[in-house]
């Protein structure tokens, strides 16, 4: 018989997935998330859910399905247990990582003057609301120098759907003391058009804030392919 040879392990007794972890590690410290794609950043995030077992498909597969890095982390979790590999533990981290966004989003604009930071308040509502698939109804309740006092959301609805009151809406801001309102909602279709029932609602909501003391700033309809402002289609 041969003798065995000894020394250090073959290293091709490793997984594969451990050179290339620490490898895609290693980028992200160097240069950070600018070099990476959509897919190897979900395969970042996806390290600490699946310990022993190459993230790459998963995460490509979850692209694949969903379209990009944000639609990823906020897509409903029925739909994302759909693709194969993607258990609970995996959903959590994506979850986290869109609460985390939203988060930080939200922290931009709620210590500042909120219409001097529009863009700030546009990718916070965008991030928070562009990607589901139900119809949701928000609303920023703001104070006299425009500050954010809250931000609720007050209705859900279904896909192209959500039942809003008007007079409960400015019953609320009443409740908050606001002085200001920007309303928003999400189209599920990706079309941020208004409708003609959207715009006959924020009229109804508008004609009763005015009444009340409370100004209507905007409405802002929120998508995929973007968003529509109500003040800049001059629909207030």
């Amino acid at each position: 018989m041969g003798k065995r040879e000894t020394g250090s392990p073959d290293a091709s007794s490793e997984p594969h997935y451990l050179g290339h972890r620490e490898r895609l590690r290693q980028r992200f410290r160097d240069n950070g998330h600018e070099t990476l794609q959509d897919y190897e950043l979900l395969e970042l995030l996806l390290f600490s859910a699946i310990k022993r077992a190459d993230t790459k498909p998963i995460a490509k597969a979850l692209i694949a399905r969903f379209g990009s890095f944000a639609e990823v982390i906020a897509a409903p979790r029925r739909r994302l247990l759909e693709v194969k590999g993607v258990g609970e533990r995996v959903v959590d981290e994506l979850k986290l990582a869109h609460a985390l966004a939203q988060r930080f989003l939200k922290s931009e604009i709620s210590t500042r003057e909120t219409l001097s930071s529009w863009n700030a308040v546009l990718d916070y509502i965008r991030t928070a609301m562009a990607f589901s698939d139900r119809e949701e109804f928000r609303v920023l309740f703001l104070d006299k120098k425009n500050a954010l006092i809250a931000d609720e959301v007050q209705q859900r609805g279904t896909v192209d759907h959500t039942p809003v009151y008007p007079r409960e809406v400015v019953k609320r801001a009443l409740e908050l003391s606001a002085s200001a309102l920007v309303l928003v909602h999400n189209h599920p279709s990706g079309d941020p058009a208004p409708s003609e029932a959207d715009i006959r609602m924020t009229r109804q909501i508008g004609e009763i804030a005015t009444a009340m003391g409370i100004v209507l700033h905007d409405h802002v309809v929120v998508g995929r392919s973007g968003h529509a402002s109500f003040r800049s289609l001059k629909l207030l």
